[in-house]
């Protein structure tokens, strides 16, 4: 029955060229969600309409309280944020408090099957800041921080946005305009819709009728889980580092830890992420010597199975209306947050400097979609080059004999260093990474630890066949002993 909403026309569309569509001074915009996309949309749309000396009605329709802990609370997110963003952000007036951040992160150790190593932020440049969406984990007591989406709502509110504490049950068109029901009972006649529901909420479903062109993205699932160990335990075994582990599980493209205060949050990312691949990367020995001794993966435990944006939508535009974040394109895997702050803000200068029509929304709205759209072509070769690693026990030892002699060797270029990097924070475009990798001097170096590597294998393998009795056992030293280049919390 949603689907057939734009059917329902209750009068007749104005016979105008939908290409003059404007917003007026006076207009009433709805935004369907208030996380961290509707945020940005409403503060810039406003910002934006204020230096033009025109005044427009912001609603942002958001059911959660973004004060409270997980699940009433929660945006189902990792919650990890890059430098370059906060620096972005700080350029456009949005500044993050200490209360918000909750662990600067300054390197990540990788982890696989033989060997870790310690990698510092390139340059000494790309910091990355921890961060919870909500207020935190399901029985979370004390409130020491504040939540990173309620402190993006609290500034579009100052900007003058009315935030409703509400759900929106139905949209439909009624003499050109647009008629959003909430399920509070109340409605509301706009002159432009705004959705930023994300893909974890069913209210999209109502927009995909034969009357839009708009198809939802597609999706998979993956895990989030928190876990309280204390501040001093994540001092001793995480450090001030992400933890990231690339395992040969089949459909996990890697796990990763974040330390947030007394907290660390667990991170899987993959294809339909289940219980069963849970409890094996969790249980992996390469996971289990991060946390404190004893500890088990299903313990006191704040988990829940939120689905990610993997390919964009299908026109996510229409006539006054217009999807954002999640539910329209965002980047592959990474840098969520960093994706619905640009196309947010193409949004909201579409809808100011242009205007509301389809026709607007394509042209000046569209081409930020498809500059990601374009970038997540690269970034499924490079995660495809990822699993071929991972699934490539002399690719893995190359790869970490790589980083681990550019981490001892302070003035040798972080070729390897920087691409790691850049691949599991999301500090970089997709595009950036994969040229790096296409570098002669990357080629060549990867290419002599690739050899390399292949007669270290060689003379192990000769070395185990003369000695049977405790070979096994040497060869488990050797190969676990080259790529460590500092000890996981160190």
């Amino acid at each position: 029955m949603l689907k057939q909403v734009f059917s329902q026309q209750k009068g007749p569309e104005p016979q105008t060229d939908s290409s003059s569509i404007k917003l007026e001074d006076g207009a009433h915009v709805a935004v369907m969600g208030g996380g961290p996309t509707g945020s940005f949309f409403s503060f810039f749309l406003l910002d934006m309409a204020e230096r033009m000396g025109m005044d427009l009605q912001v609603d942002i329709y958001e059911p959660r309280d973004f004060s409270l802990p997980a699940p009433r609370g929660c945006n189902k997110c990792a919650g990890v944020i890059s430098e370059s963003l906060v620096q972005n952000l700080a350029m456009e007036g949005i500044n993050l408090p200490p209360s918000v951040v909750r662990r600067g992160v300054d390197s990540y150790v990788l982890h696989t099957d033989v060997g870790s190593v310690r990698l510092e932020t390139p340059m000494l440049e790309k910091r990355i800041g921890a961060m919870y969406r909500g207020a935190g984990p399901r029985g979370t007591k004390e409130f020491k921080w504040e939540s990173f989406d309620g402190h993006l709502l609290s500034l579009a509110e100052k900007k003058g946005a009315r935030v409703i504490n509400a759900r929106v049950k139905d949209v439909e068109r009624t003499d050109g305009r647009l008629l959003v029901k909430a399920r509070t009972n109340s409605s509301k006649i706009y002159d432009l819709l705004v959705v930023a529901t994300g893909v974890n909420s069913t209210a999209h479903k109502m927009f995909e009728s034969q009357e839009l062109e708009f198809k939802s993205p597609q999706t998979t699932k993956t895990a989030i889980l928190e876990y309280f160990l204390g501040a001093e335990a994540i001092d001793k075994y995480m450090g001030s580092s992400l933890h990231v582990f690339l395992l040969d599980i089949p459909k996990l493209e890697f796990a990763m830890t974040v330390p947030k205060g007394d907290y660390v949050t667990v991170c899987l990312l993959g294809h339909d992420i289940d219980t069963n691949l849970l409890q094996t990367c969790l249980n992996a020995p390469e996971v289990k010597q991060c946390f404190p001794p004893g500890w088990q993966w299903d313990q006191n435990v704040c988990q829940c199975l939120p689905r990610i944006n993997v390919r964009g939508a299908i026109q996510p535009y229409a006539d006054r209306m217009v999807f954002v974040g999640d539910i329209g394109t965002s980047r592959l895997y990474k840098d969520g947050i960093g994706a619905a702050y640009k196309a947010a803000k193409a949004a909201a200068s579409t809808a100011i400097f242009w205007g509301i029509s389809a026709q607007d929304f394509k042209r000046h709205y569209w081409p930020t979609c498809n500059t990601m759209k374009y970038d997540n072509k690269f970034g499924r070769v490079v995660f495809a080059v990822t699993r071929l690693i991972q699934r490539t026990r002399l690719a893995r030892k190359a790869v970490l004999r790589m980083a681990a002699r550019e981490q001892r060797k302070g003035n040798s270029p972080p070729r390897m260093s920087s691409v790691l990097w850049d691949t599991f924070t999301g500090s970089a475009p997709y595009q950036d990474i994969f040229l790096r990798t296409l570098h002669p001097a990357f080629l060549s170096r990867l290419g002599w630890d690739l050899a390399t590597s292949l007669v270290v294998d060689n003379r192990l393998f000769t070395k185990f066949s003369k000695e049977k009795d405790n070979g096994i056992r040497r060869i488990g030293q050797n190969i676990s002993g080259w790529g460590s280049h500092h000890p996981p919390g160190r």
